[in-house]
């Protein structure tokens, strides 16, 4: 069982609350407070007047030291305690305008996310900052969209995954939660590590460019091949180049 013991007010919140959203049980008690015997995790705060080698912990029981400002890692390091897991994090990427991210730790999804392509990259690296060697395996399709993104992250091992196969069925109900799950397989497979990837856009991708840069423009005009270029390899996004095209 996981048992929180903290006096800070928003530490306490906050991972009571992650742990009511994953649906997990377990029990609170005032830092100082004897440990029920059912106890396999503890989750405290530096302050809380418990800790690894205090001796009214029992040896068996982990103790997680959570930051307030991210529970949910405390959360998720209590349950990969729980269950034993261990192994690293791995980051699943399913590139595209909205790419589908999976954080898995061991074999268990401890996060997702489905942003747009612009922010991908810095959840990512907070996804990672933390973890022991951790490993970002991105599908090689979306060829522009997933070289921006492995281009970005020049910090942490990245892995071209062939992604062939990895898009699930959606069965009714499960709109949009395809690149998501696409994600989950992707962050399954071993890849080739890669530093970059360097991809010429065909004519094709850049009229999609183009076409997408006058249904954003105020005055329905489209950028220029060199502009569009520009945004293909991700220097620009399509409203910094519409802001140089003077069309704004």
């Amino acid at each position: 069982m996981i048992v929180v013991a903290t006096e800070n007010f928003e530490l306490y919140h906050g991972v009571v609350n992650e742990l009511r959203d994953r649906g997990v049980t377990f029990t609170t008690i005032e830092p100082g407070d004897p440990i029920p015997e059912s106890t396999t995790v503890l989750v405290t705060d530096a302050q809380g007047g418990i800790a690894g080698g205090d001796e009214s912990v029992p040896s068996d029981v982990a103790v997680i030291t959570a930051d307030p400002e991210s529970p949910r890692r405390a959360v998720e390091s209590a349950l990969a305690a729980v269950r034993g897991e261990g192994g690293r994090t791995i980051v699943g990427v399913d590139p595209g305008t909205r790419p589908g991210i999976a954080v898995l730790t061991g074999e268990t999804v401890v996060a997702a996310f489905h942003v747009p392509l612009e922010d991908a990259v810095e959840v990512i690296r907070e996804e990672v900052a933390d973890a022991p060697d951790p490993v970002v395996r991105v599908g090689d399709g979306a060829r522009l969209q997933g070289a921006t993104i492995v281009n970005d992250l020049d910090d942490v091992r990245v892995e071209l995954v062939d992604e062939t196969g990895t898009t699930p069925y959606l069965g009714t109900g499960a709109r949009g939660m395809g690149d998501v799950l696409a994600a989950v397989n992707i962050a399954r497979i071993e890849g080739d590590i890669v530093d970059e990837r360097e991809v010429e856009p065909t004519e094709g991708e850049l009229k999609v460019i183009k076409n997408r840069s006058r249904e954003q423009s105020a005055r329905n005009r489209a950028i220029d091949e060199a502009l569009a270029r520009r945004v293909a390899s991700g220097d620009l996004t399509i409203d910094e180049a519409l802001d140089e095209h003077g069309d704004r």
